[in-house]
């Protein structure tokens, strides 16, 4: 099934561990087969990754980006999710396995949009001075 994506003017894009931007026009692109593809919009950059549900999310996107690291990217995203399982009610818990069987599965944005709901609740729990980024120690980082 092909996806159809429509860009803004300017719009950059990452197919496939490639950053494409869109000229100066509304266009749309078909993907006919199975591509790596996130938008600018939703990447998430590292120092906003400083709280648990965000250091996931970015680990996943890395592993989305840079197929080279997938394997390395996978495996610390699986172990951050493990420790996000336990925190979470059952009913936001699922989001986290959900997201944790779609990474195993290589669906990384579908595992990238399991999490947002568990980043609004964070946000809501924490505060906008959670979301402070935090000491360069403590940021997740993308193992080589």
């Amino acid at each position: 099934m092909a996806l159809n994506l429509t860009l803004k003017p300017f719009e950059r894009i990452v197919v496939n561990g490639c950053m494409m931007r869109n000229g100066g026009r509304k266009t749309t692109l078909t993907i006919e087969n199975r591509a790596d593809i996130i938008r600018e919009t939703d990447l998430l950059k590292p120092e906003a990754a400083a709280t648990p549900v965000r250091a996931a999310y970015f680990l996943i996107q890395s592993a989305l980006i840079y197929p080279d690291r997938r394997d390395a990217l996978t495996k610390s995203a699986q172990q951050q999710l493990a420790k996000l399982a336990t925190v979470f009610t059952p009913q936001l818990a699922r989001h986290v396995f959900e997201a944790a069987n779609n990474v195993s599965m290589g669906e990384y944005f579908t595992a990238l949009r399991e999490l947002r709901p568990l980043m609004k609740r964070e946000l809501e729990v924490l505060g906008p001075a959670g979301l402070d980024p935090t000491s360069p120690d403590e940021l997740p980082r993308i193992p080589t």
